[in-house]
């Protein structure tokens, strides 16, 4: 089950490794990323299938996407009759995958389990809350998240497989060219400049709340490129984001030249969890633009802050000095996706371990 751009990068690394299995699948598109800057070329990029199924349901309240997901998941399940349904991380997708499936009696699979941000008020901690305590496996990335799950009473079917994000982020690290076309494209020299992104609903619902943010940007004495993410682009309109400030707003970036902007900036703002650990592994500082993270690891050493809204911490804390120890928080061994697979062809019947028939067709499901 995917939807988003987090989840087409998590998904990538693993649905390689079942390929090479030659293990049995289907990928769902719910279709809540449908952009193309911001869906398809994700799929381009980064080598994705088609999805088997597209379920086409788009943008709409939290409510009735989440319904609007579950309803066109449903007959999909019933259908195909997995062995097991894979989510990832914390999206509406994330929630709808796993509720479906768990009213269908299918075993869940929630890969990135065991993250809190301990902030109900963010619709991410109530999907993966619920993810998790509807999963009958739990791939966790660290001890810490294993933890977690512990406190809230889950222990059977936890296993810390390491962090999909983090092994795809050093593949796509290593194989950079040493100036990254995107440098060029935007006239960019390495250390000059600041990466932006935003688009969580309490920065981009609240217009009091996105103004301080870009208030606080506008203070930085570097160029602070700024790709914009459809949620925001009304925000960005409305308050003339880019007319001489110092923000530099763009289009939605593939994912490569994400990492090629986030590892040569001298600093990266944002109120991504995923951007968070992808910049602290790449060894540069980052502001958290929330006042929690759900990976509080990348707070230990220094290279994450939270700065919350507020212009005046935004600043001080872009500019702080970095830090002088490397980062501990994120290690990568290569091998999350092979472990994760390992899990699941153990565990599922015979029939799951068999290369797809050639005549599988994407298909739209109203």
């Amino acid at each position: 089950m995917v939807g988003a751009r987090p989840q087409f990068v998590k998904s990538a690394l693993l649905l390689r490794e079942f390929e090479r299995r030659e293990v049995e699948h289907r990928l769902v598109h719910t279709g809540q990323h449908y952009d193309r800057e911001m869906s398809q070329v994700f799929f381009d990029q980064l080598g994705l299938p088609q999805p088997d199924y597209s379920l086409g349901c788009g943008s709409a309240s939290h409510a009735v996407q989440t319904a609007d997901m579950m309803r066109a998941l449903e007959p999909v399940l019933e259908r195909e009759h997995p062995s097991f349904v894979i989510v990832f991380g914390d999206t509406n997708t994330t929630l709808a995958g796993a509720l479906t499936a768990a009213k269908l009696r299918m075993p869940v699979v929630h890969v990135e389990a065991g993250l809190r941000s301990f902030k109900r008020s963010m619709p991410e901690e109530i999907n993966r809350v619920i993810a998790d305590h509807v999963a009958s496996v739990l791939c966790v990335p660290s001890e810490r998240a294993a933890q977690q799950l512990a406190s809230e009473g889950i222990r059977a079917g936890v296993h810390v497989v390491g962090d999909l994000m983090i092994d795809l982020v050093k593949m796509v690290r290593d194989e950079l060219p040493e100036r990254p076309p995107i440098l060029e494209r935007l006239a960019l020299e390495p250390g000059s400049y600041a990466l932006a992104t935003i688009h969580r609903a309490a920065n981009t619902d609240d217009p009091h709340a996105f103004s301080d943010v870009m208030s606080g940007l506008r203070r930085l004495p570097l160029p602070v490129i700024f790709p914009v993410h459809p949620r925001s682009a009304p925000l960005v309109r409305a308050f003339e984001v880019g007319a001489g400030d110092g923000i530099v707003p763009i289009e939605p970036l593939p994912y490569e030249d994400t990492i090629a902007l986030a590892a040569h900036a001298r600093v990266v703002l944002t109120d991504s969890g995923g951007l968070q650990k992808e910049a602290v592994f790449l060894g540069t500082p980052c502001v958290t633009l929330r006042d929690e993270t759900e990976w509080g690891e990348t707070l230990e050493d220094g290279w994450n802050a939270l700065a919350g809204t507020d212009p005046s911490a935004i600043e001080r804390l872009a500019l702080r000095p970095r830090p002088l120890s490397p980062s501990r928080s994120f290690q990568s061994d290569g091998f999350c996706a092979r472990r994760i697979a390992d899990l699941l062809t153990e565990r599922a019947p015979t029939r799951a371990t068999r290369k797809p028939p050639a005549s599988t067709k994407t298909a739209s499901v109203p």
